[in-house]
């Protein structure tokens, strides 16, 4: 797969922000406070966040407390993403998922059991991979119905972090060796690195060569500084590296959060704000966002098409997603059309800008369609409205306005 051109995704600014910022979603709350989630109803509810490390200063570790909230409605993204619908396609059953991030709790609530673990991975003491997790192979458990992209998929747990879910590189590294080993066909990295590894460059080829799709965070979760005007756009790694899908977050507008940090070269963006997950203590709710979140929305969708299309290569599947993305600057996800669509040579569907991009604001689109509906039925109303003053009118009038002779006595 060739990369992408030089196209920086940067925040959204100006009049554009003010109109995000309009919209239900939440702000990036720090740790152990709630924070509000929009549902698929517009509602807001409130939910702990799930933290993307802890603090690497403090004396002791204090894991992640279990969630005592749980969530009432499902969240916007797997509105969006059409999980009920796609589900009916496909379930990524017989597929492997790999997820490098800060381990997964093997029995966490909601995952089916079909989560392996590799060394210290089983020990999620972030929770930052187990929320992930459940975006990607979670069941659907509780009223709410919360399911993973893939909720037949295995997932083998990997750790690219330390305890305290700082990213390292040559464990990021020998997390993907590892899954190659192991034969995943997707491997999710949900950490982004600033610089370049060599070690962990080798161990991309390798995966790639063996037929993994990898997938990958084009940017660090928050918290982190934030992005301004002024903030120059660079490459996170693995997300840069040759071959690797590299996955950007964004809001319901479809637009990035206003302090994500700008990066070169991004493949897709996906839903990575206000979106709830379980953890790997208790069975309660969190509230997650950040490229990370996205990345393992989009390994999912990878997962389906591999368990629909075993015989596609890496290369083919990337251009699936890619292809059937919905068009943007910076293509949006689809699961359900690159679960479903049949593209024989049909070109992609959305290129690279050449310059730096915001994310289509989906939702004045779609405003713009309802009245363009409206304005169609208003019409037609006027076209019949005329069409009865032209015929009943003067019939009305020759018989001096009296009803009209039916025929009977």
């Amino acid at each position: 797969m060739k990369r992408r051109g030089p196209a920086a995704v940067r925040p959204l600014c100006g009049a554009a922000l003010v109109a995000a910022l309009l919209l239900p979603v939440a702000a990036p709350a720090a740790a152990g406070q709630a924070s509000a989630v929009p549902a698929a109803d517009g509602k807001r509810q409130e939910l702990p966040p799930m933290p993307s490390a802890l603090d690497p200063r403090a004396d002791a570790v204090e894991c992640t407390a279990a969630s005592r909230e749980k969530a009432e409605k499902q969240d916007w993204s797997r509105q969006r993403l059409d999980l009920a619908r796609v589900h009916q396609h496909g379930t990524g059953a017989g597929t492997t998922v790999a997820l490098v991030d800060t381990g997964v709790s093997t029995d966490a609530a909601g995952l089916g059991g079909r989560v392996t673990a590799r060394g210290a991975a089983g020990d999620d003491c972030v929770g930052h991979g187990t929320f992930l997790a459940g975006l990607i192979v979670g069941e659907g458990w509780g009223r709410t119905r919360l399911p993973g992209v893939a909720p037949e998929a295995e997932l083998l747990a990997l750790r690219g972090t330390d305890e305290r879910g700082s990213a390292d590189a040559a464990l990021v590294a020998e997390a993907v060796r590892d899954a190659t080993a192991a034969g995943a066909d997707v491997i999710a990295v949900g950490v982004a690195l600033p610089e370049r590894d060599k070690e962990l460059t080798s161990a991309v080829a390798e995966a790639v060569d063996a037929g993994a799709v990898v997938v990958a965070a084009a940017t660090p979760d928050p918290p982190h500084a934030g992005a301004t005007r002024e903030t120059p756009a660079r490459t996170y790694w693995p997300a840069g590296e040759p071959g690797v899908l590299s996955i950007a977050d964004m809001l319901p507008s479809g637009a990035r959060p206003g302090d994500a940090l700008p990066t070169d070269g991004v493949d897709l963006v996906a839903p990575g704000a206000g979106v709830v997950s379980g953890g790997p203590r208790g069975d309660g709710h969190y509230l997650g966002a950040g490229a990370s979140v996205a990345a393992a929305y989009t390994a999912g969708t990878a997962a389906l098409i591999r368990a629909a299309r075993p015989d596609d290569t890496p290369e083919e599947i990337v251009h699936r997603l890619t292809a059937t993305a919905y068009p943007a600057d910076v293509p949006q996800l689809d699961a359900y059309a690159a679960l479903t669509t049949v593209l024989g040579d049909a070109p992609v569907r959305a290129q690279a800008a050449a310059g730096p991009v915001t994310v289509r604001d989906t939702a004045s689109a779609d405003r713009v369609a309802n009245r363009a509906t409206v304005f169609v039925l208003l019409g037609t109303a006027g076209v019949l409205a005329v069409l009865w003053a032209v015929v009943a009118v003067p019939r009305a009038r020759a018989r001096g306005w009296r009803p009209a002779d039916t025929g009977r006595d």
